[in-house]
């Protein structure tokens, strides 16, 4: 049964949607068009119903629709485990710099509050290249499965680098008095601590739920944090010995990061490593159909993973393109797990016969550049 889904979805001026409106079920949802119909774009907004910049990382303001009339905006209604919300968010037309306005029931709301309300899993496109693309790449991947697991994770991640950047600051002038230094790694070490720990816990419960499953269509992956984040094999329990480690590398560090002009080690230089379990070969060496598998495999257990929090609410779960490389096995497999997940699940492609495994336990809708229709 389903327990989070969308029954309504309203689009106003946002991207290419002048004005779009889809009534739902809690079933899965398809939408199918040619390339630049604006599929993607729905996406978009749903991944804007959480905190952060979206599916896209683009700024608010470019969401805006081109000859557009105002600001865009967004409403949905939403059924959870607590009950049935009104959401809503939008460019704020009052502020010059790039801000958003949320909305829950009709009263304003931070978006710390829409990520404790809705969980999102998300695989797009531009993932692809995450195992064979720079560490920071996958750094920025991995944190955000953190991050539908534990919501904080992104405050947490922002307080550390912000307090990494002022300490930079001080190093590359020089004679800074240290205590003032001392405050500063202080903070590093306190938010670095809480970003090991969630990282940790994310990582043992993506393991557990990988370790569940026999081998299937999608292939199992062996995870771990490497890099200069190997503390984070500190369980719960050890935050303050995680905490006092940081302080004194930071503080140990500070001739070597000023030589260097940048922070040589902490939570920011750590790395994802995956490898095909029954093939023994990191994912960077397989082919692009295995590492469409392997990434999907990985959104299916992630998707699990916040599932089975009995803190959260089950998540929504957004696919753009996911069965572009999948062949029809694989495909099935997908629609068969989909369906099993607590969460609605929404999947976009450019021909609705990628989509047929669904039968009728899905609702589909067209999408073109002159309007969306449910078939």
């Amino acid at each position: 049964m389903i327990l989070t889904a969308l029954v309504r979805l309203r689009l106003h001026e946002f991207r290419s949607h002048q004005l779009a409106e889809l009534t739902l079920t809690p079933k899965p949802v398809v939408l199918f068009g040619p390339n630049g119909a604006g599929k993607t774009n729905i996406l978009e907004a749903i991944s804007l119903l959480a905190p952060g910049r979206g599916l896209r990382r683009a700024l608010y303001s470019d969401a805006v629709r081109i000859g557009g009339n105002g600001p865009w905006a967004l409403n949905a209604d939403l059924i959870h485990p607590d009950g049935k919300f009104s959401l809503g968010t939008g460019l704020d037309p009052t502020a010059s710099s790039n801000r958003r306005l949320v909305r829950i029931d009709g009263s304003t709301a931070t978006a710390s509050a829409l990520g404790h309300l809705v969980r999102q899993v998300w695989l797009t496109p531009a993932q692809d290249r995450i195992f064979s693309g720079p560490r920071g790449l996958r750094l920025k991947y991995y944190d955000r499965l953190v991050f539908s697991l534990f919501p904080d994770h992104g405050q947490a991640v922002s307080h550390y680098e912000k307090a990494m950047r002022g300490r930079q600051r001080l190093l590359d002038e020089g004679g800074a008095e240290p205590a003032w230094l001392d405050g500063l790694e202080q903070q590093m070490a306190k938010a670095g601590a809480q970003v090991h720990q969630a990282r940790a816990e994310t990582l043992r419960r993506l393991i557990a739920e990988i370790a569940k499953r026999p081998q299937s269509a999608f292939p199992k992956a062996d995870l771990a944090i490497t890099g200069e984040d190997q503390l984070a094999s500190f369980a719960t329990s050890q935050l303050s010995d995680c905490e006092e480690l940081l302080r004194d590398g930071f503080a140990n560090a500070r001739k070597l990061d000023t030589r260097a002009g940048r922070t040589l080690h902490g939570p920011h230089r750590a790395d994802l490593a995956v490898n095909w379990s029954a093939k023994n070969i990191p994912a960077k060496d397989c082919s692009t159909g295995e590492q469409k598998a392997l990434l999907v495999g990985l959104a299916l257990a992630h998707a699990r993973a916040v599932t089975a929090d009995r803190d959260a609410p089950p998540p929504l779960i957004l696919l753009d393109e996911a069965c572009a490389h999948l062949d029809a096995d694989r495909r099935a497999a997908l629609v068969e797990e989909l369906c099993l997940l607590g969460g609605q699940a929404w999947l976009t492609g450019t021909d609705r016969s990628l989509f047929e495994a669904f039968g009728d336990r899905a609702q589909f809708f067209k999408v073109l550049e002159t309007g969306i229709t449910a078939m």
